[in-house]
């Protein structure tokens, strides 16, 4: 059975940053109904999960392109056993 990704999977960051913002700001501006904030609010915590789970996926590649760098960096400077 395939799986299919829902549209939070298929967001990119800048998308779910650029519709959170809109978000935030419908929220604060206000004049929308107690159901209609609700959902926004809903719809935000849903794209602040996106943009959270996408920054730590890019903290996670960081750190292990600098992890590798510095094991590199190690064996070149390590000393030669005689």
């Amino acid at each position: 059975m395939a799986t299919t990704k829902t549209a939070e999977e298929t967001l990119g960051y800048e998308q779910a940053r650029d519709e959170l913002i809109d978000v935030v700001r419908r929220l604060e501006t206000g004049g929308t109904s107690l159901e209609e904030s609700l959902a926004l609010w809903e719809r935000g915590e849903e794209l602040a999960k996106v943009c959270r789970r996408w920054l730590d996926g890019a903290r996670a590649r960081l750190d292990a392109a600098l992890a590798e760098e510095d094991d590199g960096e190690s064996a070149e400077t390590a000393p030669e056993e005689e």
